[in-house]
C-alpha cells in the first residue's frame, strides 16, 4: 500500500481540548459516520490530514458481535486513533456485547447510531426510529453504557418528524445514563437529506445538557463552521457528505478554525497520493474487483474535485483494472488544474 506520511507528516495537535468523559479531543471539526463511505483506509487518511476525530461507517451490533465478515471490516480502526465504532441495533443484548468486542479490539469511543434515516434501518426499529420510543432507545443506551469502560456517544436527528422534536429529551435522558457527547443532525428523519439542516434548532439540545454537542448537517465550508457553531451553541462539528472525494477537507477547517486563518488545501501530488492509498486500501480489504467497485463512488469524488474531464471520471469508474484505476487517478491528478488554489501548500 502506498504511504503518503511523508508527504503528508505527522501534522501538530491544534485547537481546543474537548474532553468526552476521559478521552480529550483535539480540535473541533470531525468525520461523520456515513455508510459505504467512511472505510478504515478513509478515516486513517482524514485523520492523517488533521480531522479531529473520525468515526467508523455504522456497524449492525448482531452482525458484528456474531462475526460477519463485512461489519468486522466496517469496525476495523487499524491506524486510526482515536478509533471510534459507530453501533447500531434494536436489542439491549446485541449492544452490550458488540459495545464490548469493539473495546476490546481497540476502541477509544462506542456511538449509538439514533439517527440513520434509511428505510432498511428503520424498519427494524433501530436508527431514527429509535426516537419514536425513548424507552428502548433509553435500555440501548444503558445496555452500552454498562458493557464498557470507554465513553459513550449518542448520534440523533431532531426527532422523527416536526411534530416530535424530541432531541433535547434523548440527549438528557442519555446523559443521565452516562453518555459522555451527543451529535445531532439538524433535520428530521421526514426529512431524510432534503431542504436545508435546521442549525438553531440544535440550540434546545445545547441548552438541555452539560456535556459536549456536536452540530451536523449542510457543514461545507468555513464559513459553514462559523455560521453553526454561532447557531447552535455547539462544541464542535461533524462533516459529511462534502468529505467524500477530499478527506483532507475535515482537517483543513478543524486547522482554519483553531488558527483563524483560510482553510489550506494540499498539494495536487499528495492529494493524489491520498486517492491512490485509499483504493489500495479498499482492495486490500475486500479483494481487487470488489475493492474497486466499492471505491467507485469515491474515484469519482475524487476526480469530480480535481477538475477532471468527464470521458476521464467515465474511464475511471468503469474500469475493472487496479492498474488501469491508479494510471487514470494519476493522469487526472497530473493535469493542469482547472481552478487555482489560493491557498493549496505542501504539508511537510
Amino acid at each position: 500500500m502506498l504511504d503518503i506520511a511523508q508527504k503528508i507528516g505527522d501534522l501538530p495537535d491544534f485547537g481546543q481540548v474537548l474532553h468526552v468523559g476521559s478521552l480529550p479531543i483535539v480540535g473541533r471539526v470531525f468525520l461523520a459516520p456515513m455508510s459505504g463511505i467512511t472505510d478504515v483506509t478513509f478515516r486513517r487518511i482524514a485523520r492523517r490530514f488533521g480531522a479531529a476525530m473520525v468515526v467508523s461507517e455504522m456497524v449492525a451490533c448482531d452482525d458484528y458481535a456474531q462475526g460477519e465478515r463485512e461489519a468486522v471490516l466496517r469496525a476495523q480502526g487499524q491506524g486510526v486513533a482515536p478509533h471510534v465504532v459507530q453501533l447500531a441495533g434494536c436489542s439491549p443484548h446485541w449492544m452490550g456485547q458488540a459495545a464490548r468486542l469493539a473495546e476490546q479490539s481497540g476502541a477509544a469511543l462506542i456511538d449509538i447510531n439514533m439517527g440513520c434515516p434509511a428505510k432498511r434501518v428503520t424498519g427494524g426499529y433501530a436508527g431514527s426510529a429509535l426516537m419514536r420510543d425513548l424507552g428502548v432507545a433509553r435500555a440501548l443506551i444503558e445496555a452500552t453504557v454498562q458493557a464498557v469502560r470507554v465513553p459513550v456517544s449518542v448520534k440523533m436527528r431532531l426527532g422523527w418528524d416536526h411534530d416530535s422534536l424530541n432531541a433535547a429529551e434523548l440527549a438528557h435522558i442519555a446523559e443521565d445514563l452516562g453518555v459522555a457527547m451527543v451529535s445531532v443532525h439538524g433535520r428530521t428523519r421526514q426529512q431524510f437529506y432534503k431542504g436545508s439542516a435546521d442549525w438553531t434548532a440544535i440550540r434546545a439540545v445545547r441548552d438541555a445538557v452539560r456535556i459536549p454537542v456536536v452540530a451536523n448537517g449542510d457543514c461545507r465550508s468555513l464559513d459553514d463552521c462559523h455560521a453553526m457553531l454561532r447557531q447552535s451553541g455547539a462544541d464542535a462539528i461533524m462533516v459529511g457528505r462534502a468529505a467524500l472525494g477530499q478527506p483532507w477537507l475535515v482537517g483543513g477547517l478543524s486547522r482554519a478554525l483553531a488558527r483563524a486563518e483560510p482553510v489550506q488545501i494540499p498539494s495536487r501530488p499528495t492529494r493524489m497520493a491520498a486517492a491512490i492509498e485509499h483504493l489500495q486500501g479498499l482492495c486490500s480489504d475486500f479483494g481487487a474487483l470488489a475493492g474497486l467497485r466499492h471505491a467507485r463512488k469515491h474515484l469519482n469524488a475524487y476526480a469530480s474535485m480535481a477538475g477532471a474531464p468527464e470521458a476521464l471520471r467515465l474511464a475511471l469508474v468503469t474500469t475493472e483494472d487496479v492498474s488501469r484505476a491508479i494510471a487514470g487517478l494519476r493522469e487526472i491528478f497530473g493535469m493542469e488544474p482547472v481552478h487555482t488554489h489560493e491557498h493549496e501548500v505542501e504539508f511537510a
